[in-house]
């Protein structure tokens, strides 16, 4: 609903700021006043209540000001630039890669010398994990931040990543960073502040005088790491007060609340938008507000949040999508998107966790029953926003997936999860994989899975064997599931060493800042020389990398791979085949993949369904044509293939 006096404020405010609105500010003066309404409304749901609620509403409206006026010239083109695409992020010309910095190449200063790397690959998309300021042993891979704007000397400094993202940007490519916004380090400077007794900074925390409200909330909230951090609650001995650590106790949970929280938080967001971050990588949003008497995870209010975030950026920063890392069941995470007014308006982005935990599962099984029952919440996701989709990425594979999933697979939930985690972490006869079993629960036995994607797919074991066969099967295990991540829709992003096939990493058990998280197997240091092998023909190294390489330059050459929420599940003729068709305009491709370890036959009519019947089919793959009902009775699918195909009439 437009607001005359809100428009009139906007005016004032930004006449008193000499902005130009009817020529060179126009663009940002018509996106503030397009967006006030819901800014103010979001706002107010949150902090009407607040004492300071007039005061602060004051400094935010200056602070998407001063974010836009702050913005360099060049982020400013490329925001142009961006909303002239209309949502530039689906594009099936993206590729991703998420790395740890130091352990990739040791630096920044190092990184802006591998960027050919990237480019050979045909990775135009750098996911750099947490890159500022965290205490040595107390970090949680970079997640306890103790200060926001300060890159850690193990990395380089502030300039060196200005000068990494002026690189990238002149080789047309994008960078993608992560906030933490539900915590600090203890040795923040607020939290410093809070432990010699300053009140202002003990609000910026959820922080108690005893046990009382802290057993209360301990009494619906679930435990993140039950091994390593039991419990919500950290006691204080500097302030004699409880502090909220639902993650480690060194990560003290921020109190949003406080408006001034936001605010700050805000001003971050800002500050990284104007460094040049294409993708900004929220951690943990659905932790980030509290109620007494709930689990604490995926609140209105944490929507509404991410709601008032989007809104602001969008305003003053509008190159910048936000990614919210929600690993939440697949119901939950589609109200990331937005929901009602906010439908697509909230986090540009989500991980698609589930889809990536449902190819393990079908890969453990031989079966994609399950995979496929749970497509008919995952396919709701509106148009304009995008997955990050993935095989393999820093953190465990979780099994969160919906039972009922399982059920209607045919299978017993618990049974089936505790075949998935004996599977994976080698404890069933002949199974190949080579993983481990992360935050085991004592109490439920829930367990979640570490180990590098060439361990998991049994490359490890094979290579300890010198079996040849079982070689060659892994590799074609690994680059199935790659295909599945590029061809589904979204962003794919690879996590750094799949590219070569590197194992689990030993080297974190005499480390004793890491040796407590097994997480560490699949964070491999980089071996520069392993990574040239890539140019020996024949070797494992080289395999795996041209052929990620030309699945890559597959999706690249198909337009209808963007994400146009354009994504429709074939039925699943043979268990072991999931397959799924792609129609965007004119264009059509199935894809196909078989998680057996055994060839498998597909009926022609699986292609039949969907309308228009074509008479032969192009697979991108291995650029054969099949004739339908022609050439062959099945398409036969052998061992862990995979098959992009096209109809012919259509590609020619």
């Amino acid at each position: 609903m437009y607001q005359k006096n809100l428009h009139n404020k906007i005016v004032e405010l930004l006449q008193q700021q000499s902005l130009d609105i009817s020529k060179k500010d126009s663009a940002f003066f018509a996106r503030f006043i397009a967006n006030a309404t819901a800014i103010e409304s979001l706002y107010l749901q949150l902090y009407a209540q607040h004492p300071q609620c007039d005061i602060i509403w004051q400094q935010l409206m200056q602070l998407i000001i001063t974010a836009y006026q702050q913005r360099p010239q060049p982020f400013l083109e490329r925001d142009t630039k961006k909303l002239q695409q209309e949502h530039w992020f689906l594009s099936n010309q993206l590729a991703g890669m998420s790395l740890y910095v130091d352990r990739f190449c040791g630096n920044l200063q190092n990184l802006q010398n591998k960027l050919d790397y990237f480019t050979e690959l045909g990775v135009n998309v750098l996911h750099l994990m947490p890159l500022f300021e965290s205490p040595l042993h107390e970090s949680d891979g970079g997640y306890a931040v103790s200060n926001f704007r300060k890159v850690d000397e193990r990395f380089g400094t502030l300039k060196d990543l200005q000068q990494l993202q002026q690189k990238m940007q002149k080789q047309e490519m994008y960078v993608m960073l992560d906030i933490v916004l539900n915590h600090t380090s203890h040795k923040h400077e607020w939290a410093e502040k809070a432990k010699q007794g300053d009140e202002k900074y003990q609000h910026f925390y959820y922080m108690f005088n005893d046990r009382h409200i802290p057993d209360q909330y301990d009494a619906s909230m679930p435990e993140i790491f039950p091994e390593s951090a039991p419990g919500n609650f950290t006691y204080v001995p500097e302030c004699n007060k409880w502090v909220m650590t639902v993650f480690h106790q060194y990560q003290w949970d921020l109190n949003y609340r406080n408006p001034e929280v936001f605010m700050v938080m805000l001003d971050n967001i800002f500050f990284y938008a104007n460094l040049g971050v294409d993708i900004l990588r929220i951690d943990a949003p659905a932790f980030i507000w509290k109620e007494i008497g709930t689990t604490c995870q995926n609140l209105p209010q944490a929507h509404a949040l991410l709601q008032l975030i989007k809104c602001c950026v969008e305003v003053a920063t509008p190159g910048m999508a936000l990614l919210g890392e929600a690993i939440v069941a697949p119901k939950k995470i589609m109200q990331y998107f937005g929901t009602g007014l906010f439908i697509a308006h909230e986090c540009d982005f989500a991980y698609n966790a589930t889809q990536m935990a449902l190819q393990w599962d079908a890969l453990a099984t031989q079966d994609v029953r399950v995979m496929l029952a749970a497509q008919e919440d995952l396919v709701k996701k509106p148009f304009g926003t995008s997955w990050i989709t993935y095989t393999r990425c820093h953190d465990d594979i979780g099994l969160g997936y919906e039972d009922n999933s399982i059920r209607k697979a045919g299978f017993n939930p618990y049974e089936h999860r505790r075949y998935l985690k004996n599977y994976y972490s080698g404890n069933i006869e002949g199974s190949p994989a080579r993983g481990a079993l992360f935050s085991v629960n004592p109490k439920t036995q829930d367990a979640r899975i570490s180990g590098s994607l060439a361990s998991l797919c049994g490359l490890e074991a094979a290579l300890a064997n010198q079996n040849a066969a079982a070689i060659e099967e892994s590799i074609a295990k690994i680059l199935m599931m790659q295909a599945q991540t590029f061809f589904l829709g979204g962003l794919p992003m690879l996590f750094y060493g799949d590219e070569v096939g590197y194992t689990n990493d030993y080297s974190y058990l005499h480390d004793p800042g890491k040796s407590y998280d097994n997480r560490w197997m699949h964070r491999p240091l980089i071996d520069w020389t392993k990574n040239e092998k890539r140019k020996t023909a024949g070797s494992i190294e080289h395999q795996i990398f041209t052929q990620t390489q030309q699945l890559l330059q597959i999706r690249k050459k198909l337009p209808v791979l963007s994400d146009y929420s354009n994504i429709i599940w074939l039925t699943p003729h043979n268990i072991h085949v999931a397959g799924f068709m792609r129609a965007y305009g004119n264009q059509r491709v199935y894809a196909l993949f078989n998680y057996s370890n055994k060839a498998s036959y597909l009926t022609w009519y699986t292609f039949k369904e969907h309308g228009h019947i074509p008479k032969q089919l192009f697979n991108h793959i291995n650029q054969q044509v099949y004739t339908i009902g022609a050439d062959y009775e099945y398409l036969i699918l052998p061992p862990y293939d995979i098959f992009l195909l096209e109809p012919y009439e259509e590609k020619q």
